[in-house]
């Protein structure tokens, strides 16, 4: 049963209104989701590049850019070492596109998912070596590779260190002893000694940012940069970064960009994927453009994802773009038959029981290991881990929910692990076979979820009858764009809601569209995406419901409709 909570946040929305020539019903929700103060709604409702931060309030980004410089300057050969997914992919380019741009001698290297795993390893920077690298540049990954850096080091290497991620840390008494790598210099937001003003950044937000700064401590015009917001955005719909602050500009901005988009690669990918006559929105990043990136570090490598986004040609970025919507193609087919080997493992075991989910797919190829604890997680509403077989004992990923740090956890369990890392909401892991049951035991043991953290809640801004899902309302609520993870759509609700003149639709018999009836008798055009089966079988059975509005645009004329996406009975 899901807890439906109504959020009840106070503030002068009249005033408000007035001031930023919006309605009240619009700075209500805007106040819902923690935007106060008249600095914080300007920025809100009309954010622009010119809002962010200097980058270099960030730690150790003067020693960065100091080190960047004199190796330019001395014609050293610099190699960007990234990551896997798109973020890593994107914070590549970045780092490569600002320093080529600038006649640097450099180039890229990327771990493949299967030989070499996540980040840093010994044999990437011994690669690095033997190829005459004098610097290695690390972006979305370095924070916790420590050992390896020091290889570098010792090597007679300098390592400059960018990324996102916690910083690893031991406890002592109960306090925190945080480990940094030891890199000329670590640029992370999340260092706790580091005072920039939002922390919450991707790896390619932090790749730019360090760009950015370069470019103007050698007197070039930053703003030449700026065609690379676009790829900072689909970095942070794709790593699944809040849209606040400073991500909500860089996503914004550069969306707009995407839709003109001057890189070929993306343009045949956008052209490949049907979205060449639509608005971009950041639904379209998370679920069609960027499973595609990530497609080729899941099933091949994730450089020619990186070989897109460098293509100066239109047959080239055709060809390249294709072949990885024909991976991400393959990657669906896998994912579905791994979700329904998971579910069934759970539903036919003591698995069930547990507060933590700890799923054991030996098959499952490992690269799909998150996509599937994150679909687990959604059915149970539980932090979810899924390991499968890897060349070295088990590998996997996991994904949490709101009230469970799941990098945080892991860390109590750090001693049967081989390798951790990750978020608060996500985390990657490797251990011996042998520690399977172990963790599984401990993680769960650990755990002080309670009944009511395990119950999925629904946030709903206000109640709204029928009557107000106007035109004008629709076309204000797309102020609060882009939407995701941090800003998500507004949550409305009606009590004692008939539907009526059912029928189901769709290729796949899932879409169900209705005439919805409030309590005064005010009737809108409704559609519900899911088990339409069950709610099929409500009717003229009274409802709670939550739902959203939008329109139904169809020859030319647009109708006001709301999509329900939750229902109780009243």
């Amino acid at each position: 049963m899901e807890r439906w909570v109504m959020l009840r946040k106070g503030a002068d929305f009249a005033g408000i209104g007035k001031k930023f020539q919006i309605s009240p019903r619009l700075a209500c929700l805007i106040r819902n989701r923690d935007v106060v103060g008249e600095e914080a709604i300007g920025q809100y409702l009309n954010g622009t590049i010119g809002d962010l931060c200097d980058g270099m309030l960030m730690k150790d980004m003067d020693k960065a850019v100091e080190i960047l410089r004199e190796k330019l300057e001395e014609g050293k050969r610099l190699r960007v070492i990234g990551d896997y997914d798109i973020d890593g992919v994107n914070a590549t380019y970045i780092l490569l596109e600002g320093l080529k741009r600038l006649g640097a001698d450099a180039d890229y290297d990327i771990p493949d998912r299967m030989t070499d795993g996540y980040g840093l390893n010994i044999h990437l920077i011994q690669r690095a070596y033997d190829d005459g690298v004098d610097t290695v540049l690390t972006c979305d990954n370095g924070i916790a590779a420590a050992e390896e850096i020091a290889f570098g080091k010792d090597m007679g290497m300098t390592v400059i260190v960018t990324d996102h991620h916690e910083v690893p840390f031991e406890e002592w008494g109960g306090k925190k002893q945080y480990l940094l790598p030891p890199a000329d210099a670590v640029v992370d937001p999340k260092r706790p000694d580091c005072e920039y003003p939002f922390p919450h950044l991707c790896g390619a937000a932090v790749a730019y940012k360090l760009m950015e700064a370069l470019w103007e401590s050698m007197g070039r015009d930053s703003e030449d940069l700026d065609d690379l917001i676009e790829n900072v955005a689909i970095a942070t719909v794709g790593d699944v970064m809040d849209l606040k602050g400073e991500n909500r500009i860089f996503v914004k901005e550069g969306l707009q960009m995407l839709e003109r988009t001057r890189n070929p690669g993306l343009r045949s990918l956008i052209e490949c994927t049907g979205l060449a006559d639509k608005t971009i929105s950041a639904y379209h990043i998370g679920f069609v453009l960027g499973p595609c990136l990530n497609a080729s570090g899941r099933l091949d490598t994730a450089k020619r994802a990186l070989r897109l986004l460098e293509a100066k040609t239109r047959k080239e970025a055709d060809q390249l773009a294709w072949d990885l919507k024909a991976l991400n193609d393959s990657r669906k087919e896998m994912t579905e038959k791994a979700v329904k080997e998971a579910e069934l493992m759970v539903e036919a075991s003591a698995l069930k029981e547990d507060r933590v989910l700890v799923i054991y797919l030996p098959d499952c190829h490992e690269s799909l290991a998150g996509i599937v604890a994150g679909r687990i997680r959604e059915r149970y509403y539980k932090p979810a881990f899924v390991l499968t077989n890897a060349s070295e004992g088990l590998k996997g990923s996991g994904r949490s929910i709101e009230a469970y740090s799941m990098y945080e956890e892991l860390s109590r369990c750090k001693d049967l692990l081989m390798r951790f890392g990750g978020h608060r909401q996500a985390a990657g892991l490797s251990m011996k076979r042998e520690n399977l049951e172990s963790f599984r035991k401990m993680i769960n043991d650990y755990c002080t979820l309670t009944p009511k953290d395990l119950t999925e809640k629904v946030v709903i801004d206000m109640e709204m009858p029928f009557s107000c899902v106007t035109e004008g309302l629709i076309r204000e609520l797309a102020l609060l764009e882009p939407f995701g993870k941090g800003n998500t759509k507004p949550v409305f609700a009606a009590r004692n809601v008939r539907l009526m003149d059912m029928r189901v639709m769709g290729r796949k018999k899932n879409v169900l569209k209705m005439r919805a009836v409030d309590a005064n008798g005010n009737t809108v055009e409704a559609v519900y995406f899911g088990d339409v089966e069950n709610l099929s079988g409500r009717k003229d059975t009274l409802l709670s419901i939550t739902y959203y509005p939008t329109l139904n645009e169809y020859m030319g004329q647009a109708t006001p409709q709301i999509v329900i996406t939750h229902y109780q009975t009243a």
